[in-house]
């Protein structure tokens, strides 16, 4: 039997291995050009790679080996394990698939090419952000914010439509929906996931409401407005997804005129990951009609990895280069001694935590100083305020995080309800915003991962988790540190613990025993928590 699965899988590599990379390099394609039959090239050979991991015959020929127990080799029986997740990911009826990937593609198109409109006047993604965080206008902001969210009624019903289908095809396949199958395919206990947000519920909720009534203080002072008069709006960001900048912190002067290409080269290679070929691969500056956001892609996990982005020289930038270029140095450095299927990374939270380690050294006075040659001077000014800044960010991102697991969780289990109703309730409980009076919008649909990416965005939260607990450990264990803080710049014994002792095992373990393995311990929240009860503001750090 082992023998015979060995053929299964030189025929299986060779088929996977071609229909993945076609469609990795049409759908990167697609998102660089916008163009329409870009994307209806990327979504046929989405679905003919889809209906490759649907095939019956081959599923029950996996479940078969499975129950058999006869593959005993580690390695084989990991093999077995991901490739049995993937078909089983994909059992359901062709016809469901097909209408399944036309709407995902439509909805992709839609979200790459739609531009919001202010007064009759088209703004980009970035020229909206610039507008919520700078502006202290406040029919301004108003329009800004209200305006990023036109997305949302121009996609609302392909989204509860793909819901809808989604739900379909997980309980043809025994679920009970969408979202229990995807955690449950992901190697994921829903219920131990619950668990987690309910603890970091617990966790930080007393300290945010302080974090958030100081914020609110703060923002009313700046915009001359009553604390209770501040809307969503006043936020800084489209949703709340991080800390308004309170601190005087201005770490986009620095950046000002910068190379943010060569800054993340340099980095990477001052710690033995060099990623010269990825940005050569690479698309990093806006286009008409290009995707808006960033992501990193591995196109044939053979060494054709890039990094789409929309740099602009601010800070923000700078850390989404280093986010993702974090993802792209962990799918390089994965051993190639592996075998193609296991040649990925362990979890998907688990390369979100290499995006976070690295994306957050722009917050970082250490990095800062050596990374941009700074002065102790404006080191001594900006370090206080650059630790509080991330201290509540992550505070504000945690109760994101929750606001956007528990909606999923509750619009598959019924995505009948009053989804624009149950939005801003989670808004009003778990970020502690006013929603605007007499709002009834489908503002969720505004949020591309809803759409696209479902049961996705709890994984930023575990990555987060695991970024503070691998970060405590390189500074104490590898890096042998008195303390903790560190810019990490030219350590590179980071880099060879990361590509050693963590990338180099690619998917040949489970997460969790990945990170045991790794860390000496299993995922803990216990890190992440050290950092979390701020400090309060000094008053010269406020906005007077």
């Amino acid at each position: 039997m082992e023998k015979d699965f060995l053929d299964f899988i030189t025929e299986y590599e060779e088929i996977a291995f071609e229909l993945t990379k076609k469609y990795s390099l049409a759908s990167y394609n697609a998102a660089i050009s916008g163009k329409t039959e870009d994307y209806e090239l990327s979504g046929k050979l989405e679905l003919e790679l889809t209906k490759f991991y649907a095939d019956k015959n081959k599923f029950e020929y996996l479940k078969k080996i499975k129950k058999s127990g006869l593959i005993t080799d580690d390695i084989l029986k990991r093999y077995l394990d991901t490739m049995y997740l993937e078909f089983a990911a994909n059992q359901y009826d062709e016809d469901l698939l097909k209408e399944i990937n036309e709407i995902s593609n439509k909805l992709e198109q839609n979200f790459s090419t739609y531009r919001a409109k202010i007064d009759g006047k088209e703004f980009t993604d970035n020229e909206i952000e610039e507008i919520l965080i700078h502006s202290t206008d406040n029919l301004k902001l108003q329009k800004a914010w209200e305006s990023s969210k036109q997305i949302g009624k121009f996609v609302e019903e392909d989204v509860i439509k793909i819901v809808k289908l989604r739900n379909k095809a997980a309980k043809q396949m025994g679920y009970k929906n969408h979202f229990e199958k995807s955690l449950l395919l992901n190697e994921q206990d829903p219920n131990e996931i619950e668990k987690l947000f309910n603890e970091l519920d617990e966790l930080t909720k007393d300290e945010f409401a302080k974090v958030k009534n100081e914020i609110d203080v703060n923002l009313a002072i700046k915009l001359n407005i009553d604390k209770n008069q501040l809307r969503p709006w006043h936020y800084q960001e489209r949703f709340f997804q991080h800390t308004p900048n309170i601190f005087n912190l201005n770490l986009d002067k620095y950046f000002d005129e910068k190379d943010l290409e060569k800054i993340t080269a340099d980095f990477f290679d001052s710690i033995n990951l060099n990623i010269d070929d990825i940005l050569k691969n690479s698309d990093l500056y806006e286009k008409p009609g290009k995707y808006q956001h960033a992501f990193c892609t591995d196109i044939d996990r053979s060494g054709d990895i890039r990094v789409l982005c929309n740099i602009k020289n601010n800070s923000r930038w700078m850390g989404t280069m280093l986010h993702e270029f974090g993802h792209a140095v962990y799918d390089k450095f994965v051993s190639d001694k592996l075998p193609w299927q296991l040649r990925n990374y362990a979890h998907i939270f688990a390369t979100e935590s290499i995006a976070m380690f690295f994306g957050r050294m722009v917050y970082n006075p250490l990095w800062l100083k050596t990374t941009l040659n700074l002065e102790d001077k404006d080191i001594m000014d900006i370090s206080d305020r650059c630790k509080k800044y991330l201290k509540y960010d992550q505070l504000v991102f945690s109760r994101w995080c929750q606001v956007i697991f528990r909606f999923e969780k509750s619009m598959y289990e019924n995505p009948d309800q009053d989804l624009n109703s149950l939005w801003k309730n989670l808004v009003e409980k778990y970020q502690m915003l006013k929603y605007p009076e007499n709002r009834n919008e489908p503002d969720y649909a505004a949020k591309i991962h809803i759409a696209l990416y479902p049961a996705y965005y709890h994984n930023y939260m575990l990555g987060e988790l695991l970024a503070s607990q691998l970060y405590y450990f390189i500074s104490e264990k590898v890096l042998k540190l008195d303390n903790s803080e560190t810019g990490f710049y030219g350590k590179k014994d980071l880099g060879e613990y990361l590509k050693n002792l963590f990338f180099g095992y690619g998917a040949l373990y489970p997460w969790n025993e990945l990170i045991k393995k790794a860390t000496g311990e299993n995922l803990t929240p216990k890190y992440y928590a050290k950092d979390r009860k701020s400090t309060r503001l000094n008053s010269s750090h406020t906005i007077q």
